[in-house]
């Protein structure tokens, strides 16, 4: 990784980093389907580890790709609903910067993995993320419901990003891919230095 890269990656999480964590209290006013799928948008945390889940399941072909696109919003929503039904986070802190720093670093290697281990890094992502989540809407008293929006934005996002990794044929095109990965690694390791620090 270049030092432009890390620099990048670090000014990336300085942008976007959020002042007070409120995401799981947004509101659309469509109700907690809406609130849900405006929730993963809208939290660096879930949606920058989902869409690197996206792009190492399309570097390592289409049937890693269709078995990460059913694994990892159920293991989602699964981990989501005992996250609410026990409405406390019980994960150390640093949890998801772990989950950019795999997830990530393994697209940017692109090494080939085998579907099976493909599909088990997004049942493990899947259901760490919705424990999280289902925690946090519980502490907030928001509906369960809103875990629902939040997988069918994951089957969703996951479906198109995968696809159009898949779908790369240049090597250079791969290249793109695997350095978004590498970002995403970058930024997790800024987030885990954050975490340890006290600040996170």
């Amino acid at each position: 990784m270049s030092r432009r890269t890390v620099a990048l990656a670090v000014l990336a999480g300085l942008v976007f980093w959020p002042g007070i964590a409120q995401a799981h209290l947004m509101t659309t006013g469509l109700g907690p389907v809406y609130d849900g799928i405006s929730h993963l948008f809208l939290t660096f945390d879930d949606l920058l580890p989902v869409l690197a889940m996206a792009v190492l399941a399309g570097l390592n072909g289409p049937a890693a790709g269709r078995r990460v696109l059913v694994a990892l919003p159920l293991a989602w929503f699964a981990g989501g609903l005992a996250g609410f039904a026990a409405r406390a986070p019980l994960l150390p802190p640093g949890v998801t910067a772990l989950s950019f720093i795999i997830v990530g670093g393994l697209a940017a290697l692109d090494r080939r993995l085998a579907p099976n281990v493909v599909a088990g890094l997004a049942l493990a992502l899947g259901l760490v993320h919705g424990w999280l989540n289902g925690a946090g809407i519980a502490s907030a008293g928001r509906e369960a419901m809103g875990l629902v929006g939040i997988g069918g934005a994951i089957f969703a996002l996951t479906a198109l990003v995968s696809a159009f990794i898949v779908s790369l044929r240049r090597p250079w095109t791969r290249v793109v891919a695997r350095v978004a990965g590498s970002w995403t690694a970058a930024i997790g390791l800024l987030l885990l230095g954050w975490t340890l620090s006290g600040r996170g």
